[in-house]
């Protein structure tokens, strides 16, 4: 990549322009940091790696327009204002515009303020993911310095990790890289698989894995292990029911919360009360993998079992053996507790692992990662990707910040209107003098987030839609039989 200070310099005033609303967050010591834990050297250049972080968070926030909308949306809310001919990056402009014409092949252009959209889609292709993966593992540092007992359940650390599959453009190389789909409904469109690992107390992102469709969510549950430390408590989707994986974390120092699977050969040990007892699971090793990984032949498991009413028995499994740790009414609380009037209903601990199907949704369908996606390069997809976690990251910090600042529960807080007022107010965040940016309009900004709530509504089920059978949709298709919904 070329180097061009002027470029680099005023590219640099346009972009803290734009990235107001999080300058307490993404700070430029953070994005220093972040090259240097990916190994990479920040180069003097208008498209450089800070620069492009920003306008993948940007490509994020405007899910729906165009990247040349994107380089250029910023610089056309200042050049509207009634000074800017007199303004540092106004007066480059100007200077810009009366230099001698540079030859076409040259990268430098006469306008300081101007980048190509070409250029823009080569850099970003060239843009390691490495930097995205250290700048998300920083921000989590930062916060949990700031926010640390959001985090945390009777000592434990508590994430939830769940997998999804992300929509992707038509497009040939995505088909080849990252493969299609394969449902009943004949839409075989390419796919990503996306398996995240969460703070679900205030749905932070803190890791997450992106691969081709083919590539199983415990494969990639695995790849996220390494990022657990010491007394982590993982609450998990019923999916991940793996020896290896439950034993990966174990190896970790760190505990998991799994649904209790009905072909387990579990041996009792000894019960803990009617509803509680501990287990040694022995699974089978027909094919001998476990013992190839040199995996203990057994775990020692707790089950907890309950029943919501109106549904069939139900079972946790975790490593947590202690009752005095996490005792039953902990984990099944809001099976257990009867409502009173005046008395406050929580979710157990181990539902809290719902959270990140609301995170999902948030991500896919509110901030519009599953089908505003542009890209049709591999490279391209994960630039984008990871823009879209930066931002739930960033405005997911921000939320935090609004319900400490107004004594509110985090998931109380609506992110769809947290997105809408952040919107609402870019245009003055981008136009305003810092200091008053400071002092009025971000903590304004984080008073009109906090007066967005969303009800306590705990317990609420929301059966899944029976699929069609795949007979039964070919024959709908050819038009053999009349089709009626049941």
């Amino acid at each position: 990549m070329f180097k061009d200070e002027h470029r680099y310099d005023v590219w640099n005033q346009i972009r803290q322009h734009d990235v107001r609303a999080f300058s307490k967050q993404l700070t430029p010591g953070i994005l220093a940091e972040a090259a240097k834990r990916s190994g990479l050297k920040l180069v003097k250049s208008p498209l450089c790696l800070v620069n492009l972080a920003w306008l993948g968070i940007a490509a994020a926030l405007h899910n729906t327009k165009s990247f040349a909308y994107i380089l250029t949306t910023t610089l056309k809310l200042l050049e509207d204002q009634q000074g800017f001919a007199s303004t540092k990056l106004g007066k480059a402009k100007k200077l810009g515009k009366r230099r001698r014409k540079r030859n076409k092949h040259d990268p430098r252009r006469n306008d300081p303020t101007e980048v190509t959209e070409e250029a823009f889609t080569k850099a970003r292709q060239r843009m390691p993911l490495s930097f995205w993966l250290a700048l998300i593992v920083l921000l989590g540092e930062r916060f949990e310095q700031n926010h640390g007992e959001q985090l945390r359940f009777r000592g434990f650390r508590v994430l939830a990790m769940d997998g999804t599959r992300l929509n992707l453009p038509e497009a040939k190389s995505l088909r080849n890289f990252f493969g299609t789909s394969k449902n009943a409904a004949g839409e075989h469109r390419p796919q990503a698989r996306m398996t995240l690992l969460q703070f679900p107390f205030v749905r932070l992102p803190y890791r997450y894995e992106l691969s081709p469709v083919s590539t199983g969510e415990i494969t990639q549950a695995l790849a996220l292990l390494p990022s657990l430390q010491s007394n982590d408590l993982v609450l998990l989707d019923a999916g991940f029911l793996s020896y290896g994986l439950l034993w990966g974390i174990q190896n970790r120092r760190a505990f998991f919360a799994i649904r209790l699977g009905c072909k387990m050969c579990l041996k009792t040990v000894r019960r803990l009360s009617a509803d509680e007892r501990l287990v040694c699971w022995t699974p089978k090793d027909s094919r001998g993998q476990w013992r190839k990984a040199g995996l203990p032949k057994s775990i020692n498991l707790r089950v907890v079992e309950y029943r919501v009413p109106g549904f069939r028995p139900q079972a946790i499994l975790t490593s947590v053996l202690s009752q005095k740790r996490i005792s039953r009414g902990d984990w099944t609380r809001l099976t257990t507790t009867c409502v009173e009037t005046g008395r406050k209903l929580l979710p157990g601990l181990f539902h809290r692992r719902w959270e990140i199907e609301t995170t999902y949704h948030e991500l896919k369908v509110d901030q519009g990662l599953d089908r505003h996606l542009r890209s049709h390069t591999p490279a391209s997809i994960e630039y984008e990707v990871a823009g879209h976690v930066v931002l739930y990251l960033l405005i997911r910090w921000l939320m935090v910040e609004a319900a400490v600042k107004h004594g509110l529960d985090p998931l109380r807080v609506s992110f769809l209107h947290a997105l809408e007022e952040l919107e609402a107010m870019r245009a003055m965040l981008v136009c305003s003098d810092f200091r008053w940016v400071v002092r009025v309009l971000l903590p304004r900004l984080l008073d009109r987030i906090a007066s967005h709530q969303v009800p306590l509504r705990p317990g609420r089920h929301y059966p899944r839609r029976k699929e069609q059978s795949k007979i039964r949709v070919k024959l709908k298709r050819r038009k053999k039989i009349p089709y009626r919904k049941k």
